[in-house]
């Protein structure tokens, strides 16, 4: 094989290296669009992965919290609840003194102090005045009724003052245990529901997991696909280059022949006495320079 057609056939393949330049940058191009289309969606999807767990990792401290506040309100619960059965016990012993006492209610005009002031003036005129026999054991018997009555109202009396403060008691004791078994209903379905937010922040993340899968898959192989690529091209482009120097130094050394052959004319044309046109002129300034 001659020099020449050696030289058509590296001209060839310059030529033809150039057009699978031009082909693979294009590739790669649009291989560097596509994958990045793939990452700004892997990295939405994990944006909004994040943000459900820093969600849930709030919602499970609120949740936590409220489930402690349950514990710690249901031990006081109970304690109200054994205070509630005590008082209860209570008031119905309270309920069977006053049954004992029957109709015996003290009214404003029969006050205890002053039947019991009325006993003790009886008293003192039984033991200061003079009277009669008769007249002594009327007052006598009036006396016994009074001390009877007054300690029938004097019981009657304090039963229902301590069967108001049982009920009293009772009925607050009571009060707070329903007020704590409210904010228990309350914590509990705060609970549940912060609960509830978490296992449904945590079926989105399996949903993004699933929608996150695909993409990576796809993600991944294009950059595989577009690195091999790369290389195919540092490697396409470095022949190239080389083709493109060998034909920049041939293109030199012909110019340069060229160059000599028509400064081999003009210096025959000179010793020929012939007449130089301007372009002999400026090829024989050029022998010159």
């Amino acid at each position: 094989m001659d020099e020449t057609e050696n030289i058509r056939e590296l001209r060839q393949e310059y030529n033809q290296k150039k057009k699978e330049l031009y082909s693979l940058r294009s590739q790669l191009r649009n291989q560097n669009s596509e994958k990045e289309g793939y990452f700004r969606q892997l990295r939405s999807i994990r944006d909004k992965i994040r943000s459900r767990l820093v969600s849930i990792n709030l919602l499970k401290g609120e949740r936590d919290q409220a489930t402690n506040e349950v514990k710690g309100l249901k031990k006081e619960r109970d304690v109200l609840n054994d205070e509630v059965k005590q008082k209860s016990t209570l008031k119905k012993d309270v309920e069977i003194k006053k049954k004992e006492f029957g109709s015996v209610i003290p009214s404003q005009h029969e006050d205890p102090r002053k039947i019991h002031i009325q006993i003790e003036n009886m008293e003192k005129n039984l033991e200061t005045e003079v009277i009669s026999f008769s007249k002594e054991q009327q007052l006598r018997k009036i006396l016994k009724d009074l001390k009877n009555k007054y300690k029938s109202l004097e019981g009657a009396r304090e039963v229902l003052k301590e069967a108001r403060a049982v009920e009293s008691g009772f009925t607050n004791t009571r009060r707070k245990a329903q007020q704590v078994h409210k904010k228990i209903q309350e914590k509990a379905a705060t609970s549940q529901e912060k609960h509830e937010k978490i296992n449904g922040f945590y079926e989105e993340i399996k949903s993004l997991r699933e929608e996150e899968k695909p993409l990576a898959e796809n993600y991944l192989k294009l950059k595989e696909e577009h690195d091999k690529a790369k290389i195919n091209l540092e490697e396409l482009q470095k022949r190239t280059d080389e083709l493109s120097k060998l034909f920049e130094d041939d293109k030199e050394k012909s110019f340069a022949v060229k160059a000599k052959e028509r400064t081999d004319e003009v210096k025959d044309k000179i010793k020929k006495g012939q007449k130089l046109s301007t372009e002999d002129i400026l090829a024989f300034q050029s022998i010159k320079d």
